[in-house]
């Protein structure tokens, strides 16, 4: 019987497989090896037919491989994977309930990302991880001196400015040996920020390199950062039927609770990309800061919009339709309008 479904549990050394034919019975179940596995579905399964697998880590690597066989291959969060799986959770379970979700008319699926996209994620991704090091190691800091009856204002800019003058003072209470970690510690912190500094560089090139990139620094609020992370976090957002969708994939929409016919909406669902959505909310921030001082419709829409809702409602109203205004731009390759911004 010809496979027309097979779904694919990864995993670091097993993967477990699990195909249907037309009539939907299951026809072929595996447990096969890392090395073996892709050379097992090319034997089984023709070009053409659809595998589904759980969008983990390592999945956009494999879903890319089997793109290049002649496979359709469709990505499924996990959340939209559990419903289905029946009795105790296993491999085998696994698949059978990815080959079953992805069988669904409604389902949703995850755009597979290119080597480009993956990329720049890492690059986001270590730039984050150097930025929480660096906050700790500021935390860290602080709450050392403070054992010896000093302190340095919150800012980091300000903790950087007090420790030399620190180091320097003979009569606030340090001894040699703290002298000599507290010198340590300035030149991890110093260290940092030099890392952060050179894939702030990066970035910056990245942006400067990707035509999409450039049009999504038009919008207000966005600069490189914030446009290499959508193009790393949604491609060519082809995979939102509309701007509504994918600020909705951002976790930028209201969450509802409604019932009985009664709507009710509380505060943003904060769903998806956590890091996407932070970064869109900072930046309109910072469009909303200067927003008084201009007179296009999308500046007047939402400085009248803060004089009548908190700041922060403002901030994430604006993140939303910077959000579409990016699908838009995305979507269709065409190039910011700012007479159509706040329509």
């Amino acid at each position: 019987m010809k496979l027309t479904r097979i779904g694919v549990d990864v995993a670091k050394q097993v993967f477990q497989v699990h195909g249907v034919d037309r009539h939907e019975t299951a026809i072929w179940r595996r447990r096969l090896s890392r090395e073996r596995w892709l050379q097992a579905v090319s034997e089984a399964a023709e070009a053409g037919c659809e595998i589904g697998i759980e969008a983990c880590g390592g999945a956009h690597h494999w879903a890319r491989q089997l793109q290049a066989r002649g496979y359709r291959v469709k990505l499924i969060a996990p959340q939209f994977v559990k419903p289905y799986v029946k009795s105790n959770k296993n491999d085998a379970n696994d698949a059978e309930a990815i080959c079953e979700a992805m069988s669904r008319p409604s389902m949703r699926f995850v755009a597979v990302k290119t080597v480009q996209q993956q990329d720049i994620q890492a690059v986001h991704r270590v730039r984050s991880g150097l930025v929480e090091q660096r906050t700790a190691k500021g935390n860290q800091i602080r709450g050392l001196v403070a054992e010896y009856g000093l302190v340095a204002p919150k800012e980091l800019s300000s903790l950087r400015r007090a420790i030399p003058c620190w180091l320097e003072d003979a009569d606030n209470g340090l001894s040699g040996c703290f002298r000599q970690l507290l010198e340590g510690l300035w030149r991890d912190l110093r260290t940092a920020d030099d890392r952060i500094g050179e894939l702030d560089r990066t970035i910056a090139d990245l942006a400067q390199a990707d035509p999409d990139a450039q049009r999504l620094q038009q919008l207000r609020g966005v600069g490189p950062m914030v446009a290499t992370a959508l193009i790393a976090a949604v491609g060519d957002a082809k995979q939102f039927a509309n701007g509504r969708q994918m600020a909705a994939s951002l976790g930028l929409t209201p969450r509802q609770h409604s019932s009985g016919g009664k709507d009710r909406l509380l505060g943003i669902s904060k769903r998806g990309d956590a890091y996407v959505r932070g970064l869109l909310i900072h930046g309109a921030r910072s469009a909303l800061r200067t927003a008084p001082t201009k007179d296009d419709r999308l500046s007047q829409w939402v400085t009248r919009l803060a004089q009548r809702a908190h700041p922060n409602v403002a901030c994430v109203a604006l993140a939303n339709k910077t959000a579409r205004l990016a699908w838009a731009l995305l979507r269709h390759g065409t190039h910011y309008q700012p007479a159509l911004a706040a329509a």
